[in-house]
């Protein structure tokens, strides 16, 4: 089984053109979309906006109202670092602020990986708390970095420093319980400290969101039965593979180094989950035509995918970045299931309009993995 995930997929039509998947060149996605059924997913719940946790969550089958993971714990865990109990992370991107303290980049320019090592180190070298406390900024990749904060009786009920919306200044670290007034105003401290050590940088501060903590999720392999691989080139989704029980690769480069990993790993697994990232970053960046290329860059691996003769293919995303929008949305997410089980429908390409009429019709995207597992022979029979 291999589930592909274009992060940030979705899109919708505007007056002057059709969404990214309507425009883009896929004449091998199309012809899965022929061969196979379709359908759109919700991934939380109408109109909710989610994050990337919450996505993929519901795609692995955990409903994501009851299974909660903060951005923090996913990005630790994809770079190695395993939380103790009580330790805190957070997400932090490096952005750009003006004179007024108002975000104008929430990216900083997308700066390179080797620029944040030196600007986390740079940090770390001056930060002070008080005694007992520590707080230290690793490296992720591009603009992203982890904060994880170490000392007794910290809480990550804290609320998001980033907008998300540029040209507004960014959030307190307001505490969203009692338990947490400390650790907020520790990481006001931290802030007020990072504004000064990197006020000469083009990415002259820090916004920090998905403070979590150490937690456990059911298994993935014990869940399913199957042994599952995840495979990807940002260490956050690599995180989450790791944190339902997926064995990883360390990252790949890109997304032909994904489909290769595929192909040397193929006999050892049962389950293959891919994630591309350019579809996601393009939306944001409001980069319509690089968001078709990179659809495009997926469309011509098909081939290569269909050639190891897969039980099923499942291809969606995570959630919805129209580059309209420039974030993410709360709009259904299309999806097309192939295999020898699956059956044909009426559809024959691959987008969300054609999903609409497609024979799973629009669904929750936490049932898609029983979809799956029903597509490969999988399930029992249930009842008498």
């Amino acid at each position: 089984m291999v589930l592909i995930v274009m992060d940030g997929l979705g899109g919708f039509r505007s007056s002057e053109r059709g969404s990214e998947l309507t425009e883009a060149k896929i004449p091998n996605l199309d012809q899965l979309a022929a061969e196979g059924s379709s359908g759109l997913l919700t991934m939380v719940a109408p109109g909710i906006t989610p994050g990337s946790g919450a996505g993929h969550l519901a795609l692995f089958g955990y409903d994501p109202i009851e299974y909660t993971l903060g951005r923090g714990a996913l990005s630790a865990a994809g770079i190695g670092i395993e939380l103790k109990p009580g330790e805190i992370a957070a997400r932090a991107n490096f952005c750009t602020v003006d004179a007024m303290g108002r975000v104008v980049d929430r990216r900083a320019g997308r700066i390179t990986t080797e620029v944040n090592r030196r600007l986390c180190a740079q940090i770390n070298a001056a930060v002070q708390l008080e005694e007992g406390v520590s707080a230290l900024f690793y490296t992720e990749r591009d603009h992203r970095a982890v904060l994880i904060l170490k000392g007794d009786a910290l809480s990550p009920m804290i609320r998001d420093t980033d907008p998300q919306i540029l040209g507004l200044v960014p959030h307190d670290p307001a505490p969203l319980a009692e338990q947490a007034v400390r650790t907020a105003d520790l990481v006001e401290k931290l802030l007020a400290q990072v504004r000064i050590i990197l006020k000469d940088e083009p990415a002259n501060f820090i916004l920090l969101r998905g403070f979590d903590t150490q937690r456990g999720l059911p298994r993935f392999p014990e869940r399913y039965g199957l042994r599952a691989r995840g495979i990807a080139s940002y260490p956050m989704y690599l995180g989450l593979a790791k944190i339902v029980g997926m064995e990883t690769p360390p990252p790949v480069a890109g997304w032909i180094e994904a489909v290769e990993e595929l192909h040397s790993s193929w006999d050892q697994y049962d389950f293959f989950y891919l994630h591309l990232k350019g579809t996601d970053a393009a939306g944001e960046d409001g980069d319509f035509e690089r968001k078709c290329l990179e659809i495009e860059r997926v469309d011509a691996t098909i081939p290569a995918i269909r050639a190891l003769n897969p039980e099923v293919i499942c291809v969606t995303g995570d959630h919805s970045t129209p580059s309209q929008l420039m974030r993410h949305s709360w709009h259904p997410v299309p999806f097309i299931l192939w295999g020898s089980q699956v059956g044909m429908d009426s559809v024959c390409y691959f987008n969300e309009e054609a999903a609409r009429a497609g024979a799973f019709g629009h669904r929750m995207a936490k049932e898609l993995m029983a979809l799956i597992l029903a597509s490969s022979g999988r399930l029992i029979t249930y009842g008498a």
